[in-house]
């Protein structure tokens, strides 16, 4: 059965469904009770995984429908947006009344090069990719949110979030457009909080730690990351994409309406300082 708050039935929308934080995510909030809709861009080196999570969310008994397109494309995501009226109308029809409670922004797809190089072997970032990378990491959460919003979806007591990184406030070789787009994801965050306070729904970021997932694969270094991190964080390990899911599960309620606005760690204290174990420069 469909989790249901005040009546309504509650779905969740994961944008990046497919790897990462938002497969543990959308698993996660699948055996939690919400019905699934999830949206990713795989070929077909990935799809194979893709759809090993959307049927591993299907055997969890909710509904789940999953979209493989670009989210950052505004005809696409109208198209997709469509589709879940659809969805929902056919929901309505069976006497339901469904809403999105939860949506999760985990879209993670950049450019990592130098902004300025004298190495010719080197390419430096172009405006092209500074554009893309801030479109998809950043601008992309105003669109889907605004338009989910217009369409009577997001509704009072709707969770929204939206995965950042340590990046938005540190400099990392290469991680420059990919560190302006975070910080531009999170002053979104702000002021869609401030913007929808009045209808009931809530906006927050979600900072984790260095996690293992394809999106750390592709920034050059990123093994150092992985060695830092490990080092630093005083849990002993890294952080997993599960323990950013279960953190989730538990935000994503009715009883999280007075938090809005903020990032929220979830790193197992990777922020804040450095194991006693570890050496200190």
């Amino acid at each position: 059965m469909t989790l249901k708050w005040d009546g309504r039935e509650c779905w969740a929308l994961v944008l990046g469904a497919s790897s990462g934080f938002g497969a543990a995510a959308a698993k996660a909030w699948a055996r939690a009770g919400f019905g699934i809709i999830g949206v990713h861009l795989d070929m077909r080196a990935t799809r194979a995984d893709a759809e090993a999570v959307r049927d591993e969310i299907a055997e969890i008994g909710v509904p789940v429908h999953f979209f493989n397109t670009n989210a950052a494309d505004d005809a696409k995501r109208e198209k997709v947006i469509a589709s879940i009226a659809e969805i929902f109308e056919e929901r309505r029809a069976t006497g339901e009344q469904p809403m999105i409670g939860a949506m999760l922004h985990s879209l993670a797809f950049g450019a990592t090069l130098h902004y300025v190089t004298e190495d010719g072997e080197r390419k430096e970032l172009s405006r092209k990719q500074l554009e893309m990378t801030a479109d998809v990491m950043a601008h992309s959460l105003l669109y889907w949110t605004r338009d989910l919003y217009h369409a009577d979806m997001l509704q009072r007591g709707s969770r929204v979030y939206a995965m950042t990184s340590e990046g938005a406030i540190l400099a990392v070789p290469t991680y420059g457009a990919v560190s302006a787009a975070k910080a531009a994801l999170e002053a979104h965050v702000r002021q869609l909080a401030l913007e929808l306070a009045d209808a009931g729904i809530t906006v927050n970021a979600i900072r984790a730690g260095v996690t293992d997932t394809p999106a750390l694969h592709r920034i050059p270094g990123w093994r150092q990351l992985v060695e830092a991190a490990q080092a630093r964080n005083p849990m002993g390990r890294m952080t997993r994409p599960e323990d950013v899911a279960d953190a989730l599960t538990v935000l994503a309620t009715p009883q999280t309406h007075w938090m809005t606005g903020n990032v929220i760690g979830v790193d197992g204290g990777e922020v804040m300082g450095t194991r006693e174990s570890a050496e200190i420069p």
